[in-house]
């Protein structure tokens, strides 16, 4: 009712002389400037829907990188649960096992900073040059790279794919720059 009686009360209680045209020509200059703030509105609740969206998808893929990790270190902790995992595709000493699961998680955290954008790309190169220098993290992608690439391949992440592209060529690399520092090279019996 108070919508329908609203024209005949303005009516009533406007001056005699009020320019209703006038009037009308402010009220939709209001109206178009209402429009815009709604647009913008509405582009603010989007923004925010895909920030939301995209928070979510982070602490799921860290819930499930968590998981993992807890999963890689009680193998470490306990040698008998090494068996539960996939076999290597070469033998291997159960120490050396650890050390190459332990190896896996190394490189899935700088994944993960990759794909998070916490790493360049020319900080993941420089890191990856260091880290093919040694044995056990080149045996590491030996055993495991192809497992890597097949993930990368099926994941929906280009990111995902980068990574594994920037680590197979500084692979490719540091194979072409001679054999690795052997693993009981790294420390030097102190005199």
């Amino acid at each position: 009712m108070l919508i329908l009686g609203t024209p005949f009360l303005l009516d009533v209680l406007a001056p005699e002389d009020l320019n209703w045209g006038r009037l009308s020509d402010v009220s939709q200059t209001y109206g178009a400037l209402s429009v815009l703030f709604s647009a913008a509105a509405l582009a603010g609740v989007a923004a925010s829907l895909w920030y939301q969206a995209r928070q979510t998808q982070i602490a799921q893929e860290a819930a499930r990188r968590d998981a993992h990790r807890e999963l890689i270190i009680l193998a470490l902790g306990d040698p008998s649960l090494l068996a539960c995992w996939e076999p290597p595709h070469a033998s291997m000493t159960a120490i050396r096992r650890k050390q190459v699961l332990f190896t896996n998680l190394i490189v899935t955290n700088w994944e993960s900073d990759f794909r998070l954008g916490n790493l360049s790309e020319a900080a993941l190169r420089d890191m990856l040059d260091g880290h093919f220098q040694g044995e056990i993290a080149r045996e590491h992608w030996v055993t495991g790279g192809n497992g890597w690439r097949v993930s990368a391949e099926l994941s929906a992440d280009p990111m995902r794919r980068q990574f594994v592209r920037v680590a197979d060529e500084r692979y490719a690399q540091a194979l072409a720059s001679g054999p690795p520092v052997s693993a009981d090279e790294y420390f030097a019996n102190a005199p």
